[in-house]
This record gives C-alpha cells, sequence and structure tokens, in this order.
C-alpha cells in the first residue's frame, strides 16, 4: 500500500509541477491558454495572478516531494499536511472555478491521502 501511496503522490507532484509551468510560463501563449480556455487579451491582463497561482502549486509539488524523502512518521505528516492542503484547494477550486478542478486535483489527492492512511 506504501508503494501506490506513494506512487499517487509522485504524479500529484509532476500534475502540480505542469500547473506550475502553464501558469508562470505558459499563461498568455497558445498552449496555456488552450489549457485553461482563454482568450489572449484575459490571459495577458491576468498573467500576474495566474504566476501567482503557479507558485503556489510549486510548492504544493515541493511538499509533497520532500515527503516523499523523508520515512517514518515525519514521511506520514508531511505527506497528510501536503495533500489535505491540495485536496481543500482542489474542492475550492471546483467549486469556484471549474468542476474539473475536483477531477484533475482534489480527487488524486483524496486517493492519495486515503492510500497513505491506509499504509
Amino acid at each position: 500500500m506504501s508503494a501506490a501511496a506513494n506512487l499517487v503522490i509522485g504524479l500529484i507532484v509532476l500534475l502540480h509541477a505542469w500547473f506550475l509551468i502553464l501558469e508562470m510560463f505558459l499563461w498568455t501563449r497558445p498552449s496555456g491558454r488552450r489549457a485553461f480556455g482563454t482568450s489572449a487579451e484575459f490571459a495577458e491582463q491576468s498573467k500576474a495572478l495566474a504566476a501567482n497561482q503557479g507558485l503556489y502549486n510549486g510548492f504544493l509539488a515541493a511538499g509533497l516531494a520532500w515527503g516523499l524523502l523523508l520515512s517514518g512518521a515525519e514521511a506520514l505528516h508531511v505527506k497528510c499536511f501536503f495533500l489535505g492542503c491540495v485536496l481543500l484547494a482542489g474542492i475550492y477550486g471546483g467549486i469556484t472555478a471549474a468542476r474539473k478542478v475536483l477531477w484533475f486535483q482534489a480527487l488524486p489527492a483524496a486517493v492519495g491521502l486515503a492510500l497513505v492512511l491506509l499504509a
């Protein structure tokens, strides 16, 4: 179960690293605008906000990666904290921004958290 939990956490790390890239570096480019369904004008006007959001996603990825490097009770606490952060952010984003956030952010975090707690 621990290997499955770590695999899911690793996937979440990669997802959030990708979110960082999309929001910080690709937001105004066609690929970034396509991913979020935004116009060139909106993307240009909101690029500072998107970069800030991308940075937060990077912190989540870093925290989960840190949890993967730890062992014992420290690993459990760090993984649970950051998975909880991702889960709450995903639920909030799913309610306030787009329902697909529930599937791409909240659901993987919930699965990861359940696997960590069952390990």
